[in-house]
């Protein structure tokens, strides 16, 4: 018999690495993307050790990724009140050395761009320009309609389509995304003097405003600022240049020492977006549909999971097909259960607590008042101190 033919919706972060894994294993997947290229928006990811570790199951990959090496974290205060170096960490110079396995840097863009190459060299179609618009269940397949009008069927269906998943829509409805309050404003700038040669990723805290600056190159620095704003959507597109200028003059971050002046002053980009996350959902699957990434569960960016997540996800779900359906063909939708269910509950409680601790991270962050930010303050030199704490804040 031949392979299962596999729908994989989304060709961004995640939906490319699923499609490798189930080519690897047999199948036949086909990966749909909306847009008619590779998404340029966005600024940075971060690659952990976790998520690494899924990548590295492809040959070769990691490699073409290109990531750039994050050897330490720094943290700083730019409160007038308590300023000063809060404490500075090895940990993910330290883990790679002992594990193969550290911290990376890469720009969103240039990610989508090296995984949807190296998808095709291994031989994954994708088709771009096509936007998910239904699905219709069968008894041994998913028929798939795009709003181009292409109508294509397979045995089953991923939903990697992001945090505005068309592929949860047509499960479970349209359930909006919750704002959790905090508006981010972005870029990429030259890596200031104050950072050249130290890989490292700093976080800057103010009150009220946080930054985060991490080096994606020995050139190239990107940083992000959150603060408390009306609710902004998370489109992650360049803002025009007016406003663009507006900002760079205008933010109290402009003014802040460390390098977060001459990162927001000289910036070749800014972006402006909110942060989002989403109700939690009790299951990922219906019939022969599952989502995985932040189609099922989107998070806060602020322990540097999402990806990471996405990736745990998508290497636990090809486990459980090749433990329950190692032939790759078509399964039946029984077998589809149990593969489903095993992988929600293997999942879903991990990344709902993810889900939360990211965003008690954004609010501890970005809190106001003097007393309440010198509580954060001491809570960052603690963390510093402790390596089981620092391990902990990255939720790995």
């Amino acid at each position: 018999m031949s392979p299962a033919r596999v729908g994989v919706i989304g060709a961004g972060v995640s939906g490319p690495v699923a499609a490798m894994l189930l080519k690897q294993k047999g199948y036949d997947p086909i990966l749909y993307e909306r847009l008619d290229a590779p998404s340029d928006a966005g600024l940075g990811i971060a690659l952990q050790p976790n998520g690494q570790a899924v990548l590295a199951r492809i040959p070769g990959l990691l490699e073409h990724i290109d990531a750039y090496p994050v050897d330490a974290f720094h943290f700083y205060s730019v409160l007038p009140e308590d300023p000063g170096l809060l404490g500075t960490s090895d940990h993910p110079r330290r883990l790679r050395e002992a594990t193969g396995l550290g911290a990376l840097a890469v720009r969103r863009s240039l990610l989508h761009q090296r995984l949807a190459e190296f998808a095709q060299r291994l031989g994954v179609t994708i088709r771009y320009g096509h936007r998910l618009e239904a699905l219709a269940q069968e008894d041994d397949g998913v028929a798939v309609t795009f709003a181009n009008g292409v109508r294509e069927t397979f045995s089953f269906v991923v939903g990697c389509d992001g945090l505005h998943s068309g592929t949860r829509v047509c499960l479970f409805g349209d359930t909006p995304a919750d704002y959790t309050g905090l508006c981010q404003w972005g870029g990429l700038s030259p890596t200031p003097d104050f950072w050249k040669g130290k890989h490292a990723a700093v976080d800057l805290y103010g009150n009220g405003t946080y930054m985060l600056a991490v080096s994606m190159s020995d050139s190239q620095t990107g940083w992000a600022i959150a603060q408390r704003e009306p609710e902004t959507k998370e489109e992650w597109r360049s803002i025009d240049a007016a406003a663009a200028e507006n900002f760079k003059n205008s933010s109290p971050c402009g003014e802040w020492p460390y390098g977060a002046r001459e990162l927001v002053k000289n910036s070749t980009k800014i972006v402006k977006y909110g942060i989002y996350d989403h109700p939690e959902l009790k299951t990922w699957y219906q019939g022969r549909v599952v989502l995985v990434g932040d189609a099922a569960h989107p998070a806060s960016p602020y322990l540097g999971q999402g990806a990471n997540q996405a990736y745990e996800d998508i290497g636990l779900l090809i486990d459980l097909l090749d433990k329950h359906n190692p032939s790759a063909e078509s399964p039946s939708t029984e077998t589809l259960t149990v593969v489903f269910g095993e992988l929600v509950r293997g999942r879903l409680p991990r990344t709902a607590d993810l889900v939360k601790k990211a965003r008690a991270q954004g609010e501890m962050r970005t809190v106001s008042g003097v007393e309440e930010c010198i509580k954060r303050n001491n809570f960052y030199r603690d963390m510093c101190s402790d390596p089981a704490k620092m391990k902990a804040r990255f939720g790995v």
